[in-house]
């Protein structure tokens, strides 16, 4: 199988209770790629500008990551700064630049229009449905999304929504959405419109995976620390599609079980220092270890 991940590479700005970092390497893309490559070999979509790190572009390959479809444009890498007060929970986004982002319009290769699993993470929802217009018979399409195109898009996402089989969101997204204050009734009216399964993100309250006929929870790893939580959706999203992706299994619900966990075990570990740090130095031995121990934190 093949996995293909649509999303941003970019620089952010971040400050948290733990310190200030100018200018990381972060992105929707960039998290969710790196988190997938722990099970697989994801090719990318994206865009940067000139000014992004030629190292950084190494450690994509040595993390087997398809980097034909990065794009590098004339001109400055998006920027994203944002700042986390003592609940990780909440952030105030400080500035957004788009700069050579804000006229990207995504080609696929022609082996890329080819993969069984495309994951549209978190762009303009119209990038989303032109990407659909461009792959052939993807067995899985799964996409993310935020409350800033879920006020200024409604209805170009509802029409992106109705073409997706797994729609990630976190929780205060999910009840935008739909206008419904309990997460089993939203869940439901997302079903409605045509994904068959449902991954409401809870941050340090894990998440909940719901289908007509399936219910899932998964906790998050117990953490004293978060001194990161930025990419930790992301990151969700790409170990639980990287997995799937592995044991070339999309409708089986043990997988999903299994996929879920995975992606817990990857957020865990992202938000443990500040933006992609944690990937340079974790193992598959590390991931491995943490399954293990999610095991033990629900057995009894």
């Amino acid at each position: 199988m093949s996995l293909i991940i649509v999303g941003s590479v970019a620089f952010d700005t971040i400050e948290t209770p733990y310190g200030r970092r100018e200018k990381i390497v972060g992105g929707s893309g960039t998290y969710c790629s790196l988190s997938a490559s722990f099970f697989t070999q994801p090719e990318i979509v994206a865009v940067v500008g000139e000014d992004f790190p030629k190292e950084t572009i190494e450690f994509f390959k040595n993390r087997r990551i398809d980097i034909r479809g990065l794009e590098i444009r004339p001109g400055k890498t998006f920027h994203w700064e944002a700042r986390y007060g003592d609940d990780p929970n909440q952030r105030s986004t400080i500035k957004t630049e788009l700069n050579v982002f804000q006229d990207f319009k995504p080609l696929l290769p022609p082996d890329y229009r080819q993969a069984d699993i495309v994951f549209l993470a978190n762009i303009d929802p119209d990038l989303q449905d032109d990407i659909l217009a461009q792959v052939q018979k993807p067995k899985l399409v799964a996409m993310d999304t935020m409350n800033l195109w879920i006020n200024t898009k409604p209805d170009s996402l509802l029409k992106v929504l109705e073409k997706v089989n797994i729609y990630f969101a976190n929780d205060e997204e999910v009840k935008m959405l739909t206008k419904e204050t309990n997460l089993i009734k939203a869940g439901n009216k997302i079903l409605e419109r045509g994904p068959s399964l449902v991954v409401i993100k809870k941050g340090e309250h894990g998440a909940l995976v719901l289908g007509e006929d399936f219910v899932f929870g998964v906790l998050a790893y117990p953490c004293k620390e978060v001194v990161d939580p930025t990419g930790a959706g992301d990151s969700f999203a790409g170990g639980f599609l990287g997995y799937l992706d592995k044991v070339r299994a999309i409708n089986d619900k043990n997988e999903i079980r299994k996929a879920s966990v995975y992606g817990s075990v990857l957020a865990s570990y992202v938000i443990e220092d500040f933006g992609i740090e944690r990937f340079k130095s974790l193992t598959q031995q590390d991931v491995e270890d943490r399954f293990s121990d999610f095991k033990n934190l629900v057995s009894f």
